[in-house]
């Protein structure tokens, strides 16, 4: 029987017959399995991840195809074919952050326990990628008449410099989709804007000396010290311009690196900062605006010089809350069982901005899990019950964004 309530929140006869094929028990196994194999980033091996992947999409009998970025890093696609008519394109990332320290449960293990799956990556995002997979299966299994094909993208090295989703742009027209759902964490909310994020290098290069005679040297930590501190100013001049989604831009310094014993007038030192990005601020303008302010710095006059490198730049993105694509997106969230969470932003930044940059298609980030609780976190974890709703929200949106629920091929 069909759902009551808003349009948006019903599901017809059709769609019932898609989400019936959804099992749960193929999410959490596919979850467990992508957790447990290495792919870690940095250093990047994601091979392991994205065979397991392939081999879960060639099971189901969806087109599969591994590109390699660099060595041992291929970029996985599957498609579910469908006409000629514009697509679906569901995006995600094999690779996950470090371990690091502090677990009180194997990272690795892939637990379930009250509830959730535990381990490295299993919110951001491989438990996303599952219910991509899954949700693809139950609409081939189903037998509905797609116009456009469904493709699942899953790229290396999100986590750092973003070099799958450039090579995924490289090799193909991506202009063809109705729009892209990024599966990444977003707690079931639909995010139509989120922030990008820009890798700043500021080399500082002074002259070794004794350090019983400092002034016979020029200190490049001393420079780096004043890029530093007008980072810091520039964070705080920032805070006032405010995206009503995203918030504002940000500066963080991450790493400061220089000198080369304490007895020695450090002659390099290198500040490595992140510099978050509204939806339609430009790297490029923000790199030349850094190379303004250092030299207002009156580093040279010191005997100090600099080089500014970016050496990533992922752009953030921005879609009309009125946009078709939202609308069909978030009313099958909603009828999928989603927490009815208002259109949000978000300050992280994703993939999804290239493809909104790049191929001009609108983009939503929608998937399982908390990027500000679990993501990046120790004692990771994604609950089950989100990747079941995910999976039929991805189910929904492509029945409802391709197929005519009149039109149904025989069962497989």
């Amino acid at each position: 029987m069909a759902e009551t309530g808003s349009p948006t929140a019903r599901i017809g006869e059709a769609e019932q017959d898609v989400l019936d094929l959804i099992d749960l028990r193929e999410i959490v196994e596919l979850t467990q399995a992508l957790v447990r194999a290495p792919g870690e980033n940095p250093p990047g091996d994601e091979a392991a991840k994205a065979e397991i992947l392939a081999n879960a999409c060639r099971d189901r009998q969806l087109s599969v195809a591994l590109n390699d970025v660099e060595p041992s890093r291929p970029n996985v696609t599957a498609t579910l074919r469908g006409g000629t008519g514009p697509g679906l394109l569901l995006l995600g990332h094999t690779d996950v952050v470090p371990v690091g320290d502090g677990w009180t449960v194997d990272p690795r293990g892939a637990l379930v326990r009250e509830g959730r799956i535990w381990g490295r990556g299993s919110t951001d995002m491989l438990g996303g990628l599952a219910a991509c997979v899954v949700a693809m299966d139950a609409l081939q299994r189903a037998g509905v008449e797609l116009s456009g094909f469904v493709e699942l993208a899953a790229t290396v090295d999100e986590e750092d410099l973003g070099l799958g989703i450039r090579h995924y742009l490289a090799t193909g027209d991506r202009s063809s989709y109705a729009g892209c759902v990024v599966a990444e964490p977003t707690e079931l909310q639909t995010i139509i804007a989120a922030r990008g994020d820009a890798y700043v290098d500021v080399t500082v290069t002074g002259r070794a000396a004794h350090s019983g005679d400092p002034s016979a040297g020029a200190n490049a930590v001393y420079g780096a010290a004043e890029v530093i501190a007008d980072l810091e100013r520039w964070h705080g001049q920032l805070a006032a311009d405010v995206h009503p989604l995203v918030g504002a831009a940000t500066w963080s310094v991450g790493q400061v690196q220089g000198g080369t014993g304490t007895s020695i007038v450090a002659a390099e030192c290198v500040v490595s900062a992140d510099r978050r990005l509204l939806p339609a601020e430009d790297a490029d303008a923000v790199l030349e605006e850094v190379r303004a302010r250092l030299g207002s710095l009156g580093l040279e006059s010191r005997g100090l010089c600099y080089d500014v490198r970016m050496p990533m730049a992922m752009p953030g993105f921005e879609t009309s809350a009125e946009d078709p694509f939202v609308v069909t997106a978030d009313g099958a969230l909603q009828a999928a069982g989603g927490p009815r969470l208002p259109l949000g932003g978000w300050t992280a930044a994703c993939d999804g901005g290239f493809i909104a940059r790049d191929a001009g298609v609108p983009v939503v980030v929608l998937g399982p899990g908390s990027v500000a609780t679990q993501a990046h976190r120790t004692d990771e974890s994604v609950a089950i019950d989100e990747l079941l709703v995910a999976a039929k929200t991805y189910a929904l949106l492509a029945t409802r964004l391709l197929a005519d629920p009149s039109s149904k091929r025989s069962r497989k």
